[in-house]
């Protein structure tokens, strides 16, 4: 039977219909998706949609429609989750734009973990290759999500450092998540799949093009409390991924190189930016206490776990207990710095305390 998750999967499955279409649909409605494959075209336009908009709608998104794109990702052993599901990742509903349906293989709890991203350039040096995975893997020792992109270079070596370890690995791609790219990192796409997730926000069988990595990159960011550029050059994608991450108000690490390489240019920038210098994990472990007061084989922040508040957190669950209550309210009540209240409120989000909302509001769960 069709529900309203399905009616929204069915939506961003139409070539055609972009984020503000579905956006100005889902606003607009306010409730319930069900009867929108029944809704006449001039339904539509009065919720902002040009007329083509309303009838390529009106006559793609039948029923018949929705139950064959669920069939085909069931066939491709690919599971979905949108954002109104509980199960999608509450960092990632912080973004701007977070994507309205995730397409994952593998177990989608992983990013209930808090996370990492990790990302530089696709043809590193020897020094790039080994601090990839060694930050990989002590990142995921302490309990820790890697994100990164699965692209050759520094995003594999990242991935290959986590895997095996406490925090696991997500991989989030820049074309459909039935689709391997690069195809020489099939060995390590399925090793992700089976021990991690691999996700992505495009439908299944949508090959790789230049335009879908910068929109990719957003994603790696929004799910990661902070983003770690081992190495870039000063024009690299991955010097993207950290402007998303500042934008979204995560935080930026670097790892230093010689000054003599182009390799490390990037990443010097950012540090002369006001990014945080990493020489080893303690340096990215210290900027959240609150994981690293934690044993690495507890620190797994499974959904609905008992954790302890301390004071300020009980204090913001009091203000919130009543309706909910925005950032720049909370910043006002508790006299916190902005990095301080951003910090406690993604711990409050990870134990699944608080959940936010649009117009970066927070309400109790």
């Amino acid at each position: 039977m069709i529900n309203d998750r399905h009616v929204l999967f069915g939506l961003h499955e139409l070539p055609g219909i972009g984020w503000r279409t579905i956006e100005r649909i889902v606003s607009g409605l306010s409730g319930s998706l069900v009867d929108l494959p029944e809704a006449e075209p001039a339904d539509l336009v009065s919720l902002g949609l040009t007329p083509n908009t309303a009838l390529l709608i009106c006559d793609k998104l039948t029923s018949d429609f929705i139950e064959q794109r669920l069939e085909a990702c069931r066939k491709s052993g690919v599971s979905f989750v949108t954002s109104r599901d509980t199960e999608y990742p509450p960092l990632l509903k912080e973004i701007a734009q977070p994507p309205w349906v995730l397409y994952y293989r593998g177990n989608l709890r992983v990013l209930e973990r808090p996370s990492i991203a990790m990302v530089g350039t696709r043809s590193p040096t020897a020094y790039g290759r080994k601090i990839a995975f060694e930050l990989g893997r002590d990142i995921s020792t302490n309990g820790v999500c890697v994100v990164s992109g699965l692209a050759r270079g520094i995003d594999s070596c990242a991935h290959q450092g986590a895997l095996g370890a406490h925090g696991g690995t997500a991989a989030v791609l820049g074309c459909g998540v039935d689709v391997v790219y690069p195809v020489e990192n099939a060995s390590l796409y399925a090793k992700i799949a089976e021990d991690g997730v691999v996700v992505s926000e495009y439908p299944i069988g949508m090959q790789p093009r230049p335009g879908l990595f910068p929109q990719r990159n957003r994603i790696i960011a929004g799910l990661s409390l902070g983003t770690v550029v081992v190495e870039a050059a000063s024009r690299s994608g991955s010097l993207i991924t950290a402007d998303q991450a500042l934008e979204q108000s995560r935080d930026v690490f670097a790892v230093p190189g010689p000054i003599t390489s182009p390799k490390s240019s990037g990443t010097l920038d950012l540090i002369r930016q006001g990014a945080k210098m990493v020489a080893c994990i303690e340096h990215i472990m210290e900027e959240y206490p609150w994981l690293a007061a934690k044993p690495a084989a507890v620190r797994e922040h499974a959904a609905g776990a008992a954790s302890p508040v301390t004071e300020t957190e009980r204090k913001l669950l009091e203000w919130m207990s009543a309706a909910p209550v925005t950032f720049d309210e909370l910043l006002a009540l508790s006299g916190l710095e902005f990095g301080h209240l951003h910090s406690v409120l993604l711990n409050l989000i990870l134990t699944k305390k608080i959940a936010p909302l649009p117009g970066s509001s927070y309400m109790l769960l």
